[in-house]
């Protein structure tokens, strides 16, 4: 495109100054030199200055329809990457949701059949309705919390905590899930001038809570979760540790997408919702803090996190 531009400017001005030799040979040798010769000088002068806004113009031009390309193209790949996105996360929910529905329909059906009525099945079949509608709560709230972190509808409450203090109930509020996997639950020892961190608490309990809970459904039977606190310059950086089936390297870039799980199954089976991940992620950055993790399969993961010194 700018060489054919560039190609169609050199013809006109090549026209232009052919157009000038002509009308510079029919002047008569015998005019007055006062007019000849201002004349020679100052038609070629003009021609050059039509030339020069001539191509400035279609310079112009040119960079405008190449820029307005580059830009199109980048605004049609933007709008794809969209619409291919809220495509799978409609999926993912129409999956997610359709499961437990499915299992309250056939459990109700069956009691609503006769089964009432059978005492070997009636009151396991509806323990079993309350924990499939149990699920779709916590489907509903965990979408909810992350539509609020990406809204800026929630607004965080930035205070002062003991960041011992919060994994110590975290690590009791775990407590029995941990025992019914086999699963140690340790905290390294923390500096008393590395307790002290700024931040909304109530969301930090919940990446930590999250993070332990995650480290328990893909741990191993017997395995064991560490959780440390250490210095990194101006912050503090957390970690959760364990050594359970890892992630893959194709795996890594999409753990934090909502619903995205390593192994589905067991993630399920465990009651996941496939959004704790993607909830850490948005609760760490609306602190303006980062989340990272190092991985590798059978080997385990760890899971960190800074967060402002107090």
């Amino acid at each position: 495109m700018k060489d054919r531009s560039v190609n169609r400017l050199s013809i006109l001005s090549a026209l232009l100054i052919a157009v000038l030799s002509v009308f510079l040979l029919r002047i008569p040798f015998e005019e007055p030199p006062h007019v000849k010769i201002p004349l020679m000088l100052l038609l070629p002068a003009a021609v050059l200055v039509v030339v020069f806004f001539l191509s400035r113009l279609v310079l112009k031009k040119v960079y405008t329809r190449q820029q307005w390309s580059e830009i199109s193209k980048e605004e049609v790949e933007k709008l794809r990457g969209e619409e291919n996105y809220r495509k799978e996360f409609l999926g993912n929910v129409y999956h997610e949701l359709k499961t437990p529905i499915f299992n309250i329909q056939g459990y109700i059906l069956t009691l609503l059949e006769g089964g009432l009525e059978d005492e070997s099945i009636n009151r396991v079949y509806l323990e079993r309705s309350e924990k499939n509608i149990n699920r779709m709560i916590s489907i509903v709230e965990d979408l909810e919390s992350i539509s609020g972190l990406e809204s800026g509808a929630l607004n965080l409450k930035i205070q002062d905590f003991n960041i011992k203090k919060l994994i110590d109930d975290v690590c009791e509020a775990n407590e029995m899930r941990a025992l019914k996997h086999k699963i140690r639950l340790d905290v390294a020892r923390i500096k008393e001038s590395d307790q002290w961190v700024s931040g909304d608490r109530k969301r930090i309990y919940q990446v930590l809570n999250n993070l332990v809970i995650n480290s328990i459904h893909y741990g191993y039977t017997g395995g064991k979760t560490l959780i440390s606190v250490s210095r990194a310059g101006e912050k503090v950086l957390v970690e959760v540790k364990d050594n359970g089936i890892g992630i893959s390297r194709q795996d890594m870039p999409r753990i934090f997408e909502r619903f995205y799980r390593v192994d589905k199954s067991r993630s399920r089976d465990s009651g996941g919702t496939g959004l704790g991940l993607a909830i850490v992620k948005h609760i760490i950055e609306a602190h303006n803090e980062t989340v990272s993790v190092d991985s590798a399969p059978g080997k385990g993961s760890i899971f960190r996190f800074t967060l402002a010194k107090a």
